[in-house]
């Protein structure tokens, strides 16, 4: 399973020099390693491969509970997605990023970098890093006309959104999980990762605001869509969708619900408010503007990248590799708690951070009076941190990484040569502050 993984994975390292999709090697594994996990089952007399294994069950039947598990665990991921990037569409049909891109006059490209990278590190707070770092590669493409500089912003992005979600309760989904654990209460790790967070994002400006020069090409203004939205409904519908995308974390704090269904609710608002405005309007401005069409043009290829990716993550995890490799790690760090995390952040770049911070969550106990696993002890204070902000380090190892490589179409191996450095630096100047802080 390993090996197929990895054979997968360097498909999609290597999608631009295959011309091949990265959806199908992604999809691929996806499927293939399930397939493996369930006809080795099959022909094994002793099926112990799961740590959730308990003696008696049906193997097959097993497996197959375990991939429904997973299967709706990636659902919550997939329909998140799809809804976000509906809100942030129905915001771009109608023009309404205009109104931000217009505050915004400077064309130096170190000012623009810090104005952006500072919006998106609050934001990614408030909002989390998927929809942050949705909502600011349309903002980007608005600002930046160049490829090579966009692709450069977005990539610093990923490292802005990644690290203004971890400090937030409710801005990354290890801290969320961390957080309803009770492994952390929500001031505290505001209060004690917030600088280690700014520092990751910091260091990573001030390197390029020597090494990047000159002004950015703004993309030439499409005059149609000025004659077919006026100003007051661009304000409208801007104001509109922030508000709804605003909503999702108070919603599930209110009703416990996955933050999925509050993005649905916010996309059928959206939907019903704008098929109201646009009713007495032609027929070719209504083709243009509903949410009817503007989802028949969803980036499906990253959808299918999301499903295929999550699921081999998901047998990797069901399978007890990560777990195995949890143990593994305890025993070689000598319980160092510092190693320990900074291990797992740099994995997460490779391997999705919920299921190792879930394993590590299995492993440890909080221990009410123990210097490190207490309550908002220094462990689970630096997990957040690690698990929130290691996955910058590679493309695909978050999320927002994971969309920024779908949506701008960002190669993984020009990432690798021209962020990824800078992600490390900033993730262990990060991961310095926090150790003498504490």
């Amino acid at each position: 399973m390993l090996f197929v993984f990895f054979v997968g994975y360097a498909g999609i390292a290597l999608e631009h020099p295959m011309k091949i999709n990265k959806a199908a090697p992604a999809l691929f594994i996806g499927v293939m390693l399930w397939a493996i996990y369930i006809m080795m089952a099959n022909t094994s007399a002793d099926f112990q491969f799961s740590p959730n294994w308990v003696e008696g069950n049906n193997p097959k039947e097993f497996i197959l509970g375990e991939l429904s598990h997973h299967l709706a665990e990636i659902s919550e991921t997939i329909f998140f997605l799809m809804g976000a990037m509906t809100i942030v569409e129905v915001v771009d049909s109608h023009s309404g990023f205009s109104i931000i891109t217009n505050s915004i006059h400077t064309t130096n490209k170190v000012k623009l970098l810090w104005i952006v990278s500072i919006l998106t590190f609050f934001m990614s707070a408030v909002l989390d890093n998927l929809t942050t770092i949705i909502v600011i590669m349309a903002l980007l493409r608005k600002l930046i006309d160049d490829k090579e500089t966009r692709w450069t912003f977005v990539g610093v992005m990923v490292i802005a959104a990644n690290a203004g979600g971890a400090w937030s309760p409710i801005g990354d989904v290890t801290t969320i999980m961390l957080w309803i654990g009770g492994q952390i209460s929500a001031v505290n790790i505001m209060s004690a990762i917030f600088l280690p967070s700014f520092v990751t994002l910091l260091i990573p400006l001030i390197i390029l605001s020597f090494t990047m020069k000159g002004e950015v090409t703004r993309p030439e203004i499409d005059t149609t869509e000025q004659i077919t939205t006026s100003r007051e409904m661009r304000m409208n519908i801007l104001v509109l969708c922030l508000l709804m995308l605003l909503m999702v974390p108070p919603f599930k704090m209110l009703t416990h619900l996955p933050p999925y269904m509050g993005m649905l609710l916010g996309l059928s608002i959206v939907w019903g408010v704008t098929e109201f405005m646009h009713r007495n309007r032609g027929k070719s401005i209504r083709n243009k503007l509903t949410v009817q069409k503007i989802l028949a043009h969803i980036d499906i290829p990253t959808i299918l990248f999301f499903l295929g990716i999550l699921a081999a993550v998901g047998a990797l995890s069901s399978v007890g590799i990560l777990s195995q490799f949890a143990g593994w790690l305890d025993n070689v760090t000598n319980n160092n708690i510092y190693a320990i995390n900074l291990t797992i952040g740099l994995l997460s770049s490779i391997v999705d951070n919920v299921p190792l911070v879930a394993g590590a969550m299995g492993m440890y106990d909080v221990l009410p009076g123990s210097p490190f696993f207490d309550i908002d002890g220094p462990f689970w204070e630096m997990l957040a941190y690690c698990a929130g902000t290691g996955g910058s380090v590679l493309i695909i190892g978050s999320a927002a990484g994971v969309a920024a490589m779908g949506l701008e179409k960002i190669d993984f191996v020009w990432y690798l040569k021209r962020i990824s450095l800078l992600a490390l630096i900033g993730y262990l100047a990060g991961a310095a502050v926090f150790y003498f802080m504490r």
